[in-house]
């Protein structure tokens, strides 16, 4: 019994205040650091943010004080009224908002579905093809943008919202990325579902289709902020104001030669950054889920 008590006896607090002490002292000054590293992180990020919103609510004589105030004295808010009384903003985020959740849905069943076939399906050349898509990542939009061009008007689709959406529905992104999702589910389900007489088809729409929704959400969710904020293909497609989209409209409101308010401006983008944090703020928890869900699996 003696030895027993000996063995089981809780160390006093003088033995483990030195030892608790030193490991607080040698892991302060990581913490600090760590600290120093996310507040410059968060500076460097919501800067520019923070500057426009400040900007926006200045009047446009304010805009150029030098020197220049963080926060505005009197805020204005009549800048955000020239937004919608110099452009159709109504128009343009209706625009925005069905080319962009178009692209998003088109991109999420195109990439589950070809991910899902490079992941279970054995066929000659598998490896060669999946190669070529990996390989069309390489290649920057501008270099197939002329090609891309031809094929919209010679399909008759010249000016038109379609133009933006049906080029933009196949993504190599996507692919890889549900490909990679698929390989870390179980093959017992396929097997089992097989069994019962259950098609290809069927197990994808009943069984895996299910399991790989949060991978479906990372593709839909990257692919609106994307396309939310894209600016080069609709410049080149788009002639008509009313099939403009939200990026394209707010250059409007620079004016001729530059020459609009510099408040104005700043208060669309702001308007304009509304609808991508909405999705953000509701996504994030399927992105979260659906990075973490791959290595899980």
């Amino acid at each position: 019994m003696t030895i027993m008590s000996e063995r089981t006896a809780v160390p006093s607090p003088e033995h483990r205040t030195p030892h608790r002490r030193r490991r607080f002292v040698i892991g302060r000054p990581n913490t600090w650091v760590n600290l120093t590293v996310l507040v410059v992180a968060a500076v460097l990020t919501l800067g520019p943010v923070m500057w426009t919103l400040s900007t926006s609510l200045r009047t446009p004589s304010e805009s150029f004080d030098l020197p220049p105030q963080f926060l505005p004295i009197n805020p204005d808010f009549t800048s955000y009224q020239s937004v919608f009384e110099q452009t159709n903003m109504v128009r343009l985020i209706l625009n925005s908002a069905l080319v962009t959740g178009l692209i998003a849905v088109g991109q999420m069943i195109t990439a589950a579905l070809a991910g899902y076939a490079f992941a279970r399906f054995n066929f000659r050349g598998r490896g060669a093809m999946f190669a070529i898509v990996l390989a069309t990542m390489m290649v920057p939009v501008q270099v197939t943008i002329v090609p891309v061009f031809v094929l919209i008007r010679g399909m008759g689709l010249s000016d038109t919202l379609l133009a933006l959406i049906l080029p933009a529905i196949p993504t190599a992104f996507g692919t890889f990325l549900m490909r990679q999702y698929f390989l870390g589910l179980p093959n017992d389900f396929a097997e089992a579902a097989s069994i019962d007489g259950a098609s290809q088809w069927r197990i994808f729409r009943s069984i895996y289709a299910p399991l790989a929704v949060p991978g479906m959400a990372i593709v839909g969710i990257l692919a609106f902020n994307y396309h939310w904020n894209e600016f080069f293909r609709p410049l080149i497609f788009m002639i008509s104001r009313e099939n403009f989209t939200l990026p394209l409209g707010l250059v409007t409101l620079q004016g001729k030669m530059g020459t609009g308010s510099i408040s104005v401006v700043l208060a669309g983008v702001i308007l304009s950054m509304i609808p991508a944090l909405i999705v953000f703020i509701f996504g994030q928890r399927s992105l979260r889920e659906g990075l973490t869900a791959g290595a899980s699996k």
